[in-house]
């Protein structure tokens, strides 16, 4: 696996009981998953050399994130490398412009949508946007005008501005309402997409897992609460969320695993609209903190079924131990000292599952997550809610 992140760290544990000899490239050996691999490699993934001699003792090659250069993944896959998911899928993850135009050919449901050159750009696309109706259908908005700048001052609606490549928890995406707002994305110096501010209910994440010769499991539709950007809990499956709608978002996320050739896991994020729409938001093919519940509410975790997918094995079962399963991500505050807070989370609830990822420990930084389940949704959230706020110092008692 590629990267040494939380991710990689709990796919490896994923693949103890399989006696997989699970190889690592990692940044450096603080890095989540060094800290409990053996013998991980160091070395930057941006390296051609690097990851060739990486890859020369490794069986299949996987990723826990999207940033490695697909050019060195095309060049090692001429060489007879296996990747998984391979380049051409995984620039969909990469390159939000690509995913954009290409969900949108298939007739996928995306937020109206356009590449923008400038922030006079921004603003003829905010004009196009508040100008169409509600029966608008989603894909890309007119086209890239160039070359006629100004200062448009305050947008017709506020715009979504993403930097097609290199964003995640919420970094390089701007909500903007006015030209100099939207000044700030461009100083990147990388295509810009801007976006519809979509008024949605609620965001849900519909997660699969395809293997190399197609067979393909579902996991419950889940809820995904954002704050600042970043996921903050988990709630699977997504209280009432219609059937129908669930089965939806399901078909619809193994038909994009199935379009776009992924191998592995697949997160697809969803915004959920009052009319009883489903758009799609991001991508992600790898395991993804929406799929965290499945670590120990799901019979078969999203790791271990992302590590059967490209090691070609027959997949598990995706369903739920419990009516109702609640992950909350565990951020850093100003409590640096988790372990005294263990002993009270897990005396209070001893059926509460703990995972620290061994970082340390920053303000609002990814640190670990809790995990409970149960029969009662409220207390379950209840539950899950104290201990991460209990962890990162919110509440004292």
């Amino acid at each position: 696996m590629v990267g040494g992140g939380q991710l990689a760290r709990m796919t490896h544990e994923a693949g103890i009981p399989l006696g997989i000899d699970f190889r690592l490239l990692s940044d450096t050996p603080q890095d989540s998953a060094a800290l409990v691999v053996r013998d991980p490699v160091i070395g930057d993934y941006r390296d051609f050399d690097t990851l060739r001699d990486f890859a020369s003792k490794c069986d299949v090659i996987t990723f826990d994130h999207e940033h490695v250069p697909l050019e060195h993944l095309r060049a090692l896959r001429a060489e007879g490398v296996v990747i998984r998911p391979g380049p051409d899928a995984l620039e969909h993850a990469r390159d939000k412009g690509v995913m954009r135009a290409r969900l949108s050919a298939l007739g996928v449901p995306c937020p109206r949508h356009r590449i923008v050159a400038d922030p006079a750009d921004v603003a003829r696309f905010a004009a196009e946007i508040a100008g169409g109706s509600a029966a608008h259908p989603a894909g890309e908005v007119g086209a890239n005008t160039a070359g006629k700048r100004g200062d448009p001052g305050d947008l017709a609606v506020p715009v979504i501005l993403k930097t097609v490549r290199g964003g995640y928890d919420g970094k390089g995406v701007w909500v903007v309402r006015t030209a100099e707002e939207a000044r700030e994305p461009f100083r990147a110096g990388v295509p810009v997409l801007a976006e519809e501010k979509v008024p949605f209910v609620r965001e849900l994440a519909a997660n699969v897992v395809r293997s190399p010769h197609g067979q393909a499991v579902a996991y419950p539709v889940v809820e995904s609460v954002q704050v600042d950007g970043v996921c903050d809990t988990v709630i699977a499956p997504a209280p009432e969320l219609p059937e129908e709608r669930a089965l939806d978002a399901q078909a619809l996320a193994l038909r994009i695993a199935a379009e776009l050739d992924v191998v592995g896991h697949l997160a697809v994020e969803l915004f959920e609209t009052a009319d009883g729409r489903v758009l799609v938001n991001e991508l992600a093919m790898r395991p993804h903190n929406s799929g965290h519940w499945s670590r120990e509410g799901a019979v078969t975790s999203q790791f271990a079924n992302h590590l059967r997918a490209v090691l070609d094995l027959p997949l598990g079962d995706p369903r739920p131990r419990a009516p109702w399963t609640v992950m909350a991500n565990v951020l850093g505050g100003d409590y640096p000292d988790m372990y005294r807070g263990y002993l009270h989370c897990m005396a209070r609830d001893p059926g509460l599952c703990v995972s620290m990822y061994g970082k340390e420990v920053k303000p609002g930084r990814k640190v670990g997550h809790v995990t409970a389940y149960g029969s009662d949704l409220a207390e379950v959230r209840e539950r899950a809610r104290h201990a991460a706020d209990y962890l990162r110092g919110t509440i004292t008692e």
